[in-house]
């Protein structure tokens, strides 16, 4: 199971919180999602799953633009969509700190029940997230036993798989990075995930040599 962030967006460049709100990907994110697609083009798939969020699709889309016609299907499932933030998004990190400080600071302290402010979105507690995202990956994978599935999501969500492949605590602080366009590998072996290897962005680098003159 190949779990990819999608490229980056002018959201993620500020760090404005996106959520559920749906932001398409910037020219560096397009740029991206294209060496990713290019890195991918001769490893075996056999289906290709994104959030319904365009950010993640629009990552998924060049994924499958790069390999033979008819070779992948793009599919959509709204339960691999980032964490739910409710009034948090739309702001800046400090802009939230200012309108909801307590909110704000359950938050950062990771209290995985908290409750946050109404907004567009209804928001999700972290715990609520994690069981959504992973019940998700669960699904997937039980329908398709013994393929190369890719799923195509948002740094939350591979954080959610980080932490349940290696039984971290919700309540830990994430001391992990999670890169736009990245490649996450993990099996899942008698329905549990494993890890195998995580962060892999030498596409990207790749890429940012070739530009220089």
């Amino acid at each position: 199971m190949l779990l990819i962030r999608h490229g980056e967006t002018a959201w993620n460049a500020e760090r404005r919180l996106q959520g559920h709100l749906d932001i398409a990907l910037n020219a560096e994110g397009e740029r991206q999602a294209a060496a990713l697609a290019a890195a991918l083009a001769g490893e075996p798939i056999d289906r290709i799953v994104s959030s319904d969020l365009q950010r993640a699709r629009q990552t998924a889309e060049a994924i499958v633009r790069a390999r033979p016609a008819g070779g992948l299907v793009l599919e959509q499932d709204p339960a691999l969509r980032e964490r739910c933030y409710g009034g948090f998004e739309g702001l800046l990190y400090s802009e939230i700190a200012d309108r909801f400080p307590l909110d704000f600071a359950a938050w950062q302290a990771r209290h995985v029940d908290a409750k946050l402010p109404p907004g567009t979105n209804q928001g999700e507690s972290f715990r609520q997230f994690f069981e959504r995202v992973t019940e998700a990956i669960a699904r997937h994978a039980a329908g398709h036993p013994g393929k190369t599935l890719a799923l195509v999501a948002h740094g939350g969500v591979l954080e959610c798989a980080y932490r349940a492949a290696l039984g971290l605590s919700l309540e830990t602080p994430r001391d992990f990075k999670v890169h736009n366009a990245s490649v996450n590998r993990f099996v899942v072996e008698e329905g549990r995930l494993r890890l195998v290897s995580w962060g892999e962005v030498e596409h990207l680098r790749q890429v940012a040599l070739d530009d220089l003159p």
